[in-house]
């Protein structure tokens, strides 16, 4: 079968990750992804083991290798005006224009989204931004740490109460923005399919924010009031509540029904006693004396390591899982027998694995184990295949690699 985006070209003028992980998710549909950075590179290109705290010794940025595989790279210095020139002219040639770029310096560049469409009406302009493309903050610089996690009240629920605030982890709400950019552009390919025009995307991280968090932020929006935070020690539900284990591990136990699971939990930590305790004879009152509940739990499971406790639960069918850190995940079984780490063959790094794709085809292909592009190593190419004249192509690839 043909790729679903076999003979789409699309040109990513965009940094950092949640851009260029739509652009990843594109390739892997079999679009064409030439990625345009500078020719020193991008800051997240150089972003090594070392420098992100992890004692091994492995050269590239993994995470860069994630979004990038796949890609062809384009190196421009676009403080040349023949470079600008040379971009716009690969732009013409592309399907779809995916940036991160704020308005300002996108105008700079003679690339602002109305003015590509008159030129080129069926041209898909997809942009990324902290707060909206031509909202009040277009031009307010943004990471996913602040658009997305601090504004839109997810850094301040996702702590326990009383306890500290939560740091995000990198590229969580990027990777999510890039899902939604992906799925916006394939829907515009769709829509131009039948009507032969293009259209403008516009996904903001602060807008991604509120989607994540959606079922807390739709009750704000309807009471005005933030739901409460969760409180180990006094939860709604204890069966969805995380407990320490005899090894200093914990296990997450996520029974939302709590009543269909009750008797068969009690059984399953050899504690049936507790069916007849009036005080947990339903959701209602385990809720009313939660605190005593939680401190019989905790003793209960630190009778036992966690391994232990998850063998048991899980024999019953009861629904729990380990809290795991990522070196553990990284060898779960389950994930290795879907193929979800692929080993990529990198020419300079040797062998290692990478995050895949987060869906698959039954009829395309994805296996996402290309690597990311040598910097640079397509600017001769596309250049010459866009039309620009022979003695600008050897302009900038010499500025290229004078940089």
């Amino acid at each position: 079968m043909t790729a679903p985006l076999q003979g789409i070209r699309v040109v990513e003028l965009a940094s950092f990750v949640a851009a260029p992980a739509a652009g990843a998710l594109l390739g892997d549909l079999g679009a064409e992804v030439i990625k345009v950075e500078v020719p020193w590179g991008e800051i997240y290109r150089h972003s090594t083991a070392r420098m992100m705290g992890v004692d091994a010794d492995f050269d590239l940025s993994a995470p860069f290798q994630m979004t990038n595989h796949g890609k062809r790279s384009l190196t421009l210095d676009l403080a040349l005006p023949q470079a600008q020139e040379a971009l716009r002219k690969v732009v013409d040639t592309a399907d779809v224009l995916l940036t991160n770029m704020l308005p300002g310096r996108i105008a700079r560049y003679g690339l602002e989204a109305e003015s590509l469409l008159v030129e080129k009406p069926e041209l898909i302009i997809a942009r990324l931004s902290g707060y909206g493309a031509d909202g009040p903050e277009a031009d307010t610089p943004a990471f996913d740490y602040t658009a997305y996690w601090a504004r839109s009240g997810l850094m301040e629920q996702l702590r326990e109460e009383g306890g500290a605030l939560s740091f995000q982890r990198p590229g969580i709400g990027d990777h999510s923005a890039g899902m939604a950019l992906a799925l916006a552009i394939v829907s515009a390919l769709r829509t131009r399919d039948q009507d032969g025009h293009g259209q403008i995307i516009d996904v903001a991280l602060q807008n991604i924010g509120y989607y994540i968090s959606g079922n807390d932020m739709t009750w704000a929006l309807a009471t005005g009031e933030s739901p409460p935070k969760h409180d180990r020690t006094h939860p709604r539900n204890p069966l969805w509540n995380h407990y320490a284990c005899r090894d200093g591990r914990s296990i997450f136990l996520v029974m939302i029904e709590a009543d269909r699971y009750w008797k068969t939990f009690v059984e399953a930590i050899g504690h049936p006693e507790l069916d007849d305790d009036s005080r947990f004879k339903d959701a209602f009152a385990r809720y009313h004396n939660a605190p005593a509940l939680v401190a019989l739990l905790d003793g209960i499971f630190q009778g036992k390591a966690l391994a232990e406790w998850i063998q048991q639960l899980e024999s019953h069918r009861l629904i729990c899982a380990p809290v795991r850190t990522h070196s553990e995940a990284a060898e779960d079984e389950t994930a290795a027998a879907r193929g979800v780490f692929p080993e990529v063959n990198h020419p300079e790094q040797g062998s290692f694995r990478t995050v895949g794709p987060p869906f698959s085809m039954s009829r395309h292909s994805m296996p996402g184990n290309a690597p990311a592009p040598t910097l640079g190593a397509d600017t001769e190419a596309v250049l010459r295949e866009s039309g620009v004249d022979e003695e600008t192509v050897a302009l900038l690839v010499a500025a290229s690699s004078r940089d």
